[in-house]
């Protein structure tokens, strides 16, 4: 039976929108930082302000770094594929086409779940 993961708000920093080096215009630096004021309403927990984070947001322990209920291996080469048992779920790293068709086909024979198959592989142009 695997277990849906828990929907989570995003914690933002208090006025993000209001500040560019908050993340206004860049969305990098959205960082949650601790709420520190005396009256601020999101320390405080006043209903209809942002949530902040706390322990009852995190995951259960048996679905955790988990996706699609599988734990994801990262391969890189096709030694690394080769390791792998039916049924476990496979992320494909920055590898190019010639080897990532060969290791998608392996993939398919021993019957691995690719996490990222339609991934897009373009052309870098130096």
């Amino acid at each position: 039976m695997v277990e849906e993961k828990k929907k989570k708000p995003t914690f933002l920093r208090r006025d993000w929108q209001k500040k560019i080096k908050f993340g206004k215009t860049v969305k990098k630096n959205r960082k949650w930082r601790a709420a520190k004021g005396r009256q601020n309403k999101i320390r405080l927990g006043v209903k209809g302000y942002s949530a902040r984070p706390k322990i009852g947001y995190s995951e259960n322990n048996a679905i955790k770094n988990k996706i699609n209920g599988c734990k994801p291996n990262f391969v890189t080469n096709l030694k690394e594929l080769n390791l792998l048992d039916k049924g476990s779920a496979v992320i494909i790293a920055d590898v190019g086409t010639k080897k990532r068709t060969e290791m998608l086909k392996i993939c398919s024979e021993k019957g691995l779940v690719v996490l990222n198959k339609y991934k897009k592989t373009e052309k870098k142009w130096i």
